[in-house]
């Protein structure tokens, strides 16, 4: 399943170039996993109760296309689980003629907060927590 969320750019979003700045479309591809983890009934409260937290361990993003003020865009996620201790999400920012503004590649892993130390095996844990796992691909 993909999952999006719609973003519209704010003028504080830009840069002197008069497009977005590109630390700005790593906070809308952070936003989107956050709702995306939120709309599988994954609230931060939750998560924190439950002793564990989402932590990136690298993000890679191509940009391909400029984004200006009032551009309004749909940022998505799509998990790609697999057997270890990380995990991947693709994500795009798309405008909404299709034309994709920047894709990002991110490898992630879910945190045990005392510990310290990634759990191994995160799909089994967002599965047992989350309300709604078919956002996430599981």
């Amino acid at each position: 399943m993909t999952f999006a969320v719609p973003v519209t750019v704010r003028g504080y979003e830009l840069d002197v170039n008069g497009h977005m700045n590109q630390a700005v479309y790593h906070q809308y591809a952070e936003h989107a996993r956050w709702e995306a983890m939120r709309a599988a009934g994954l609230v931060p409260d939750k998560m924190l109760h439950a002793g564990l937290g989402p932590v990136v361990l690298e993000s890679t993003v191509r940009h391909l296309r400029e984004l200006h003020l009032g551009d309004e865009v749909t940022v998505t996620c799509e998990f790609e689980w697999g057997e270890g201790k990380a995990f991947r999400i693709n994500q795009q920012i798309r405008k909404l003629d299709g034309t994709v503004s920047a894709e990002f590649r991110v490898v992630t892993g879910l945190m045990d907060l005392t510990a310290r130390k990634l759990v191994p095996n995160p799909r089994e844990r967002f599965r047992e927590l989350s309300e709604s796992a078919d956002v996430l691909g599981l």
